[in-house]
């Protein structure tokens, strides 16, 4: 049997290349997930100026910050629902203007209660185009291509790294933290433009035979039993991820005695780096196959994760090839993940099972956020102790989804009849 699919059929030769319009359209998507990422994850270094500049706390700060990640989860269970009733493209339309407005709302903010509802707004749309950018992937790209599309969409991570936070930062600066968000709002709106009329339609899907009641269409993906499997892989993969994530800057300066002036270079060069290893990790996923690849991932994030939550002072250049290492870890296992478990579901229920996928991610990372914060205590020194059970705990979670992976994978090739995976 083969696995239904609205893009090129699926074979053991290997795609040379892609065509000039799926160039067009990586390039599309993976600067929609740059705005999405760079919107998200500009709030942490923008902290030290916006509380100060609305009159607010730490706490208040760190509820703006969560206010986006939760609002993000609850909106992608709402729209999985209606995620295949509609022409992706406009779909994706119609989220990412919503996004773009909730982000011009942040950038008029006159005060600390006007950005936490523009906060929610930009998570409720936010939130689901990730998910349809993944849907779009696999309708269009064979399951032989998309490791290398999921290594290019997944720079837009590192490119925000290295060129958004640095870019938001000095306009806020030298001019206002304001000018971060309308940066980001001009930005969007360019894309908005670019998909509005360069983009074709993705909507083949509505040809197929569906439940038309969202309610119900939702409850059949859900309590599909060929999806549990994924759907506890992607919670599992987000909450050891996220476990490291938010202490990772006040662990370097304090356990690893960096100063804090050196902590952009360590970011610059590993988002260097990430920029150059996605697409080289898409590449070996397609070549030499996802779980492989993914097996690989694991290994390397074990093995660097202890490394690294083990480590005591050591000088700047360990701690960025920890650092380098470490996330070459988390992107092979990361885009290969993707590329697999977008083999699963059914053309019908893509929108729908993304949607989930993407909700679980969002609300999985908070979950892993709150843990590790339960986990971790503050010496009279400022550093952080217990970070090694964080480490464990990460490399728990590496190993069980690495088992589950592979079951994955077994159905996978089960349902595609071929050795592609």
């Amino acid at each position: 049997m083969t696995e239904p699919t609205l893009a090129a059929p699926i074979d053991d030769q290997r795609p040379r290349g892609f065509s000039r319009y799926q160039v067009l359209l990586i390039a599309l998507l993976a600067l929609t997930q740059f705005t999405i990422i760079l919107d998200f994850i500009i709030m942490s270094p923008l902290g030290a100026i916006l509380m100060p500049a609305l009159g607010i706390t730490a706490g208040q700060f760190g509820v703006a910050v969560s206010a986006y990640a939760f609002s993000a989860g609850l909106s992608g269970i709402l729209a999985a629902g209606f995620a295949d009733r509609f022409d992706r493209k406009r779909l994706l339309l119609f989220f990412y203007v919503g996004f773009t407005l909730g982000t011009l709302l942040c950038a008029v903010a006159p005060n600390y209660h006007v950005l936490l509802i523009g906060r929610i707004v930009t998570g409720l749309f936010g939130g689901v185009i990730g998910a349809v950018v993944l849907a779009i992937i696999t309708d269009l790209f064979s399951l032989q291509m998309r490791g290398r599309v999921m290594g290019i969409i997944q720079t837009a991570f590192a490119a925000s790294q290295v060129l958004g936070i640095p870019a938001g930062l000095f306009l806020a600066n030298y001019w206002s933290w304001h000018v971060c968000f309308i940066a980001i709002v001009v930005l969007s709106i360019v894309t908005i433009a670019i998909i509005a009329f360069a983009m074709e339609p993705v909507d083949a899907h509505l040809k197929l035979k569906q439940d038309r009641n969202p309610f119900r269409h939702l409850v059949a993906t859900v309590g599909e039993p060929r999806y549990t499997l994924a759907f506890a892989v992607t919670t599992l993969l987000a909450t050891g991820g996220y476990m490291l994530m938010p202490f990772s800057s006040a662990y370097t300066v304090h356990n690893l005695g960096i100063d804090i002036t050196h902590l952009p270079t360590i970011y610059l060069v590993s988002g260097l780096f990430s920029i150059v290893t996605g697409p080289l990790v898409g590449r070996a996923s397609d070549t030499f196959g996802k779980y492989p690849t993914f097996v690989f991932g694991c290994a390397m994030t074990v093995l660097m994760v202890l490394i690294y939550t083990h480590l005591g002072h050591v000088s700047l250049a360990t701690a960025i090839i920890v650092n380098v290492l470490m996330f070459v870890g988390i992107f092979s296992r990361m885009i290969p993940s993707q590329a697999l478990m977008s083999a699963i579901p059914e053309p019908g229920q893509r929108g729908s099972f993304s949607a989930v996928s993407a909700s679980l991610q969002q609300l999985s990372g908070g979950l892993g956020s709150v843990l590790a914060s339960a986990i971790i205590a503050q010496g009279a020194d400022g550093a952080l102790l217990h970070f090694d059970r964080i480490g464990y705990v990460v490399v728990t979670t590496t190993i069980v989804t690495l088992v589950m992976m592979y079951f994955v994978q077994k159905a996978v090739a089960e349902r595609t009849g071929k050795r592609v995976v």
